[in-house]
């Protein structure tokens, strides 16, 4: 379940992240296979063989590159940098200075480089979110700003507003009855995701190099009067979980809750996706129909592409008339792993009944 050779030789001419963990370039004039994103001189396309997974590159008998380590998990956190972010979610008033990483092993601008690449920020931007994040959370629930802020370690109030403000857009006074959203990410087949979560359920799930992330987080800032911040959620264990299930095929249903706003038709063209069964598909003209609006298959479309809850509710299973794949904001080559995957697995459990 691989994309073209030619869509994988140019993702691997452009070191494209997205194609991480999806495939290995196996070259034969060396003997070596690599990463897509590994920064060694590309070969020609008919000096390359492309596998889905490290052990046929293994088997075919080619060695893994020491420049770019394809055998390490792509997405994974490393377990250093995945040690810290654990101290700082039990703690998060903890402030873990470039002389406590040493003692854990960690060199300081290794981390920094990690953090700026996955998260947007430095290190020590991440801990002051985390704290934010947190102290937001208890005057959302009616704590007093002054409390909130010298328990998560500030010294006046006037250094946390403007902390507050800088990450918040607007001063703490004005956080009370807000929501907040905590994202986090998670390593799948198919690259890094997204998840996004308020108290009540996932709220957004989507592949970290979709376009339209930015746009979609705008949106639920606006539509759940939310802030976001980067944190843990109750409901990221259960996710994952689930995730993991799925993508073995253990799992063709999700119980996580979940939090989609949205207008009224949005939101019955949503709950239509999600009646679709695993391992099928429909065009957008039968989801329409099934919908009783059939005059408005472009309308559907338009609200299955504005889905900000990627799997779990899934408008990857919804085709064009002529069978072809057509409108996943993931990428069309994603949408054909999912649908395989699916019918794939659907066909085993019918096998086995």
């Amino acid at each position: 379940m691989l994309p073209s050779n030619a869509r994988m030789y140019q993702a691997m001419v452009e070191r494209d992240p997205a194609f991480e963990g999806i495939f290995f370039v196996g070259v034969r004039t060396t003997g070596v296979f690599c990463r897509p994103v590994c920064r060694a001189r590309k070969p020609k396309l008919e000096n390359v063989s492309f596998f889905p997974s490290t052990k046929q590159a293994l088997d075919a008998g080619y060695r893994p590159c020491k420049l770019c380590r394809p055998m390490e998990p792509a997405g994974k956190t490393p377990d250093g940098i995945d040690r810290v972010i654990a101290l700082l979610h039990a703690d998060p008033m903890a402030r873990i200075r470039d002389s406590k990483l040493r003692d854990l092993g960690l060199s300081p601008s290794l981390v920094r480089r990690w953090f700026l690449k996955n998260h947007g920020m430095t290190f020590q931007g991440f801990q002051r979110a985390l704290r934010i994040g947190n102290a937001y959370g208890r005057i959302t629930h009616g704590e007093k700003v002054a409390a909130a802020a010298f328990d998560h370690g500030y010294q006046s109030l006037s250094g946390f507003g403007h902390a507050f403000k800088q990450q918040c857009g607007h001063p703490p006074s004005k956080g009370k009855g807000r929501e907040i959203i905590r994202l986090a990410r998670f390593p799948t087949p198919l690259g890094v995701m997204v998840a996004g979560a308020v108290d009540a359920g996932v709220c957004l799930l989507e592949f970290a190099d979709r376009k339209m992330l930015e746009t979609e987080l705008r949106q639920l800032r606006k539509l759940l009067k939310a802030e976001v911040v980067p944190g843990e959620s109750r409901h990221f264990e259960l996710l994952q979980r689930e995730l993991e299930k799925y993508f073995r095929g253990e799992r063709c249903a999700f119980t996580v809750p979940l939090v989609a706003p949205g207008t009224t038709f949005q939101r019955k063209v949503w709950a239509g996706l999600r009646k679709i069964p695993y391992g099928t598909t429909r065009s957008y003209g039968e989801q329409a129909a099934r919908l009783k609006m059939p005059a408005a298959v472009r309308a559907v479309a338009r609200a299955n592409g504005a889905n900000r809850i990627s799997i779990l509710i899934p408008c990857h299973r919804v085709i064009g008339a002529d069978g072809k794949l057509a409108g996943y904001g993931g990428g069309l080559w994603r949408k054909k792993f999912l649908l395989e995957l699916e019918r794939k697995n659907d066909r085993t459990r019918n096998r086995l009944r």
